[in-house]
């Protein structure tokens, strides 16, 4: 079921791009670390569809990096923004949206009494810890060893894998772990910043078990710091109330992006009560932050997803893509391993290692799906919008038999 795809205006505007862009590219969309038949450039995008700059469709699995919940150009939100945009967006102060949008966030979050908004997530990650610093009056912040919070000093001293200073380390889903570093703190640690779920990229994805949230719960409670649940990349695909919901865990603060406005640029800080002054106490502002079109297309997302019992969707078609994708595999005697929410989905293949970057495996099956066009990274997790459709799950399935079997025939032995 391949088919021949030109990939002339998109190599045309890698080349100019290298003229007056640094390396052509920045950051993690940098396509030049993917498969050579992936596009960098793309024209247009609806529904789970996204077209690349030479007109090829393919079925989005990345949602642009998690933005995209409701599927792109959705007709409600983007209504909902451009009606503000109209009547005036970015302004000397907020509009009427960002009140509204405060208290739909308040309401659906049994334990946040205020919200907090920003454009994106580093932004949120680091406000939060700034504020877990003013309330406590102390500086180290426990984290992680390797998970991401964020492109910023306050979380990276050079690169993604050295940590900033002021950070000590623990392991996710180590309890133990969590009390050795809070010992390491000396009694200096003003907060525990802990993934909804560990999604280091490369390796398999962790749910926290409810004994590691507990256990964090209580260790913050008893020394008297906070607890930050990163929820950028969990928030509204596992639970509308916050991903640690089903475990009955509330944090002190708790920050969402990606999928809040799905697709408009806006992040959120949803913190209680008693943190209120030392909020008033911890200055961060931007020029954008507090534009009204972005708050409306949040308010219209949040409320779609719950009219349309959105996470209920995500779980279903994301359990037919994991028992479809394992069924294929396993009739073609190839190894994988699937990890982490099912709308939050992450296949790898054994015999592959990212600790060493050889991963043959998942660049050849996600160059087959490309080539069939299934958009997959091969090593991130990838997203679920509610707009994949029954149709879009079968063609996925029945691509990736196809990659499977080509997976078999080239690594077998």
């Amino acid at each position: 079921m391949t088919t021949e795809r030109p990939r002339t205006k998109d190599m045309a505007l890698r080349e100019r791009a290298r003229a007056v862009i640094p390396n052509g590219m920045y950051g993690h969309q940098n396509a030049s670390i993917l498969p050579p038949n992936f596009p960098q450039f793309f024209s247009r995008a609806d529904g789970a569809h996204l077209w690349d700059a030479d007109g090829n469709r393919y079925i989005d699995y990345m949602c642009a990096y998690g933005p995209i919940l409701l599927g792109y150009r959705h007709p409600g939100v983007d209504r909902a923004a451009a009606e503000v945009q109209d009547a005036g967006d970015c302004m000397n102060g907020p509009t009427e949206k960002m009140v509204e949008l405060a208290e739909l966030l308040v309401d659906i979050t049994p334990w946040a009494d205020w919200a907090w908004f920003a454009k994106n997530g580093t932004d949120a990650t680091v406000y939060a810890a700034s504020l877990a610093r003013t309330a406590t009056g102390r500086n180290a912040i426990l984290r992680a060893g390797g998970a991401y919070h964020g492109a910023s000093p306050t979380w990276m001293a050079g690169g993604p894998e050295d940590s900033a200073e002021g950070m000590i380390e623990y392991t996710f889903n180590d309890l133990a772990s969590v009390r050795a570093a809070l010992d390491a703190a000396e009694g200096a640690a003003a907060a525990v910043i802990v993934s909804a779920f560990r999604h280091d990229v490369g390796y398999d994805q962790e749910l926290p078990t409810v004994e590691f949230a507990q256990g964090v719960r209580d260790l913050c409670d008893t020394n008297g710091i906070l607890l930050i649940l990163d929820d950028v990349r969990g928030g509204f695909r596992i639970d509308m109330a916050g991903s640690w919901a089903p475990l009955g865990i509330d944090p002190d603060l708790s920050i969402y992006c990606k999928a809040i406005g799905n697709g408009h640029p806006i992040s959120a800080l949803l913190g209680r009560d008693h943190l209120s002054e030392a909020v008033a106490a911890t200055f961060a502002t931007g020029s954008y932050w507090f534009t009204g079109a972005p708050m409306a297309a949040a308010h219209a997302t949040i409320t779609a997803m719950q009219e349309t019992d959105g996470i209920a969707r995500l779980d279903r078609i994301g359990t037919a893509l994991r028992e479809g994708w394992q069924q294929a595999a396993d009739a073609h005697g190839v190894g994988i391993r699937q990890t982490g929410p099912v709308s939050i989905p992450l296949m790898l293949f054994d015999g592959d290692d990212f600790s060493t970057r050889d991963v043959p495996r998942a660049y050849r099956f996600s160059a087959e799906l490309a080539d069939r066009g299934v958009y997959l990274h091969p090593v991130h997790n990838g997203f679920l919008s509610t707009a994949i459709s029954d149709e879009d799950i079968a063609h996925t399935i029945e691509a990736s038999n196809e990659a499977f079997g080509v997976i078999a025939a080239e690594f077998s032995g």
